[in-house]
């Protein structure tokens, strides 16, 4: 083949290319605020199934908008964050979990005798969802995260009035194996956290992911979830993560703060 032809076919095959990547470039641009909505009605989608709200077929964001009351905290002082202090990272509308973590100000690194849950930083604020009732705040919807096997697993936690009882355990995010630790979706696993006590009588955190199956005859049964079939790694980390969040690193202080007003 002459040089002349092997020219005029490499500048084929690079307009090709070329053409084709502004193609994808054109509608990864073009998808991009379709995405973040679908996102953003995905976590408000998990935080109803958390709260056991969520309704097929039902509008996300109306069912939102009339059962749910999303509030800021400060996890040192377990104190609301008003909207004069929200800025363009701070704030409910926006909230972000990794964005605050990384910034300076909004984030703070955890020593590694404390980071069980394995994520090194963690947020200083963090969204809190209240579902209202007939006679008030019926649950919280608390954010949690940790790592698993081979991901950073993100979902939600859903405690009673009573501050005790779980009612409810969702994952939105993960990278966990299908079948194995992916097992994290299955609702019949979700939804054997349902009832479990968080905390004993006197507030000692009590909550675990064993590995196996829970013997429903032992005392120690309603605070015991069933660990995933073949995945020490993921149900460690599940377990951890939870113990993290509900402890005092997490929503320790917020806690005290609600049992002292209630």
């Amino acid at each position: 083949m002459s040089s002349d032809k092997i020219s005029k076919t490499l500048g084929v095959a690079l307009g090709v290319c070329f053409f084709c990547s502004i193609l994808v470039s054109a509608a990864a641009v073009g998808l991009k605020s379709i995405q973040e909505k679908n996102k953003k009605l995905d976590l408000l989608k998990n935080i109803l199934i958390a709260g056991d709200l969520y309704k097929k077929g039902a509008d996300i964001q109306q069912i939102f908008k009339d059962k749910v009351d999303a509030e800021l905290i400060e996890l040192s002082s377990g104190n609301k964050v008003s909207e004069d202090q929200f800025d363009a990272m701070l704030n409910i509308e926006n909230f972000n979990i990794n964005t605050l973590a990384k910034n300076s100000e909004y984030g703070k690194d955890i020593s590694a005798k404390k980071d069980i849950a394995g994520i090194k930083r963690m947020p200083k604020f963090m969204a809190v969802y209240k579902v209202k009732g007939d006679q008030g705040i019926e649950k919280y919807i608390l954010p949690i995260y940790g790592k698993g096997l081979w991901s950073t697993m993100y979902g939600f936690i859903a405690l009673n009035k009573d501050l005790r009882t779980i009612d409810g355990f969702t994952f939105y995010e993960h990278g966990e194996t299908p079948g194995l630790g992916g097992e994290v979706d299955n609702p019949r696993w979700k939804a054997i956290w349902k009832g479990k006590q968080a905390y004993d009588e006197n507030w000692e955190l009590k909550i675990e992911v064993i590995k196996g199956q829970v013997d429903p005859g032992k005392s120690s049964a309603k605070y015991q979830v069933d660990g995933l079939s073949g995945s020490t790694i993921t149900t460690r980390g599940i377990n951890y993560l939870v113990k993290f969040w509900l402890g005092d690193e997490g929503y320790g202080t917020l806690m005290k703060k609600l049992r002292e007003e209630a």
